[in-house]
């Protein structure tokens, strides 16, 4: 007997209702280990994949079961896991497939106690989806043994290499980029597999935004697992990730800081990210071996894919500008006051990139970079796709003149570039020489300026904001040589600088300042009394 009202409700803080209980149960008593020295057994979730299971199944208090509709009641249409290699995404994958082709994933109503009642799909099709065949198998390689040795080989007998027929027409295949998926497949479930690998060029996209199509057009769910990612190659992990849609869980645990060079702290990370899969913790990932994987990688000079693998960690790769660990050591945040004398630094553009303001506080020797704001609190930089593709650049005047009225500002370089008027006007009102032309084309005055502030982040003798657009903006910019010096470039055309830009012409324009004596005290006039 249902019950009209829907869920109970919670009996203790936090609860929520979900279909994962049921999901866990039944995963629990018909997957097995897929391989090693359990092979066979049970196959049973650690802490963190029973939580992730529990979220991915959420449902909403009020729902209500509609046939029609089989995603209805879920919380998240889709779901991604951020976890580093070794961790157990593989198998967790095939024990998720296995319940979405015979388990209770389905809302069907609630009991009389408001507990959600589960069902299985009618005629399953899950696909594996990955960029490459190799990748596939990781998911499948563990698939077909959690079938063949445990209770499900009775009832799913037809296990081939390239797909799995379900009893009742449905069937389970591994899909790949190259061959992508068809528009139009009735798909129910997918694994997303790795999809930090998943690029515009190598079709990543296109099969991403395909599957989704065709899992919407059947109210099918997916899974995406994934290791961290690159953030210069814009991947369909990244896209999620930055995306931050509501009906999207993320499950990505931010890793603690400390430098991953040093041996000490790396070891705080490792037991942090590997969490309930370590063997310290019950789990089959030996830490030690992990260290040792690290250590061949930095002495190859990979440390950054080291990072992203073993680490958890979203960074860069050694192309780039930054030390990006470096960079959010100095984070300090803090309010500046009104009347404090500042620099600024400005990138502008018009269609294509981002227009820019950032700022340095001159607090007697002491250096703090900004973004500041205007407009109760909206941040100086904008993108021009959240104005119609074109900069509002009566938006922009008015931001420069209020950052004039607020603080004190004793220098202001500018890269003129399709700001000429403005530039002229703001000399006029403010002075020619606080309202400086900067132009960055000039390779080797902005190699210098560029190199003057990453050795100061470096020295420790700068703190900022801790800005996460800023941060996206340092992690995006690639060195780039040229004849005059090494410069900075972005990987792609989704993957802006601007904010690093215009920091670097703030940072300038302050060192500048205290070198002219603009940022020393004023004395008072002295006056000789005969």
């Amino acid at each position: 007997m249902s019950r009209p009202d829907g869920w109970r409700g919670p009996s203790e803080p936090g609860e929520f209702p979900t279909l994962g209980f049921q999901v866990i149960d039944w995963i629990e008593a018909n997957c097995v280990i897929p391989d090693g020295a359990d092979m066979g057994r049970p196959f049973i979730l650690t802490d963190e994949q029973y939580r992730f299971v529990l979220q991915h199944y959420r449902l909403h208090p009020d729902a209500r079961a509609d046939r029609k509709r089989p995603s209805a009641g879920f919380v998240f249409r889709r779901s991604m896991l951020v976890r580093p290699q070794k961790w157990g995404k593989g198998p967790l994958s095939a024990a998720l497939i296995c319940a979405e082709a015979e388990g209770p994933v389905l809302f069907d109503g609630w009991d009389a106690d408001g507990e959600p009642v589960g069902r299985p799909w009618p005629t399953p099709w899950i696909q594996i989806a990955a960029s490459s065949e190799d990748q596939t198998a990781n998911v499948y390689r563990a698939l077909l043994p959690m079938i063949q040795q445990g209770p499900l080989c009775d009832r799913i007998p037809d296990t081939g290499l390239t797909r799995i027929n379900l009893p009742g027409g449905g069937f389970i295949e591994p899909v790949t980029a190259e061959g992508r998926s068809r528009l139009g497949q009735r798909i129910t479930f997918a694994v997303h597999d790795e999809p930090h690998s998943w690029l515009k060029s190598n079709g990543g996209w296109t099969l991403a935004d395909t599957q989704r199509r065709n899992l919407a057009g059947m109210g099918g769910r997916s899974v995406a697992t994934t290791n961290a990612w690159d953030p210069a190659e814009n991947s369909d992990a990244q896209r999620t990730f930055e995306a931050a849609g509501p009906d999207v869980l993320v499950d990505y645990p931010s890793p603690p800081t400390g430098s991953f060079r040093n041996k000490r702290e790396r070891a705080k990370v490792l037991r942090f990210v590997y969490g309930d899969s370590s063997v310290d913790r019950g789990g089959w990932v030996d830490l030690d071996r992990i260290e040792a994987e690290v250590e061949e990688l930095a002495g190859k000079g990979d440390l950054a894919q080291a990072e992203r693998f073993y680490g958890n960690r979203v960074v860069a790769t050694s192309d780039a500008f930054f030390d990006t660990e470096m960079w959010e050591a100095a984070a300090d945040p803090q309010q500046v006051p009104d009347g404090a004398m500042v620099a600024l630094g400005f990138d502008g553009s018009m269609y294509d990139d981002w227009t820019a303001i950032r700022a340095r506080w001159i607090d007697g020797d002491r250096l703090y970079a900004f973004t500041p704001t205007f407009a109760d609190d909206t941040p100086t930089f904008w993108n021009p796709a959240d104005f119609g593709g074109e900069i509002p650049r009566g938006e922009v005047q008015a931001a420069v003149a209020e950052l004039f009225e607020r603080f004190t500002v004793v220098r202001f370089y500018l890269d003129p570039e399709l700001w000429q008027s403005e530039i002229d006007d703001w000399a006029a009102r403010y002075g020619q020489k606080v309202v400086v032309q900067w132009p960055t084309y000039r390779t080797r005055q902005m190699a210098a300026a560029l190199e003057r502030l990453k050795t100061d982040v470096a020295a420790g003798n700068l703190a900022h904001d801790a800005d996460p657009v800023m941060l996206t903006h340092v992690r995006n910019a690639r060195r780039v040589r040229r004849s005059g010096g090494i410069v900075i470039g972005k990987p792609n055309d989704h993957q802006k600088i601007d904010l690093a830009m215009a920091d670097a012409l703030a940072h300038e324009a302050a060192c500048d300042a205290r070198t002219a004596g603009l940022t020393k005290p004023t004395q008072p006039a002295r006056v000789l009394v005969l």
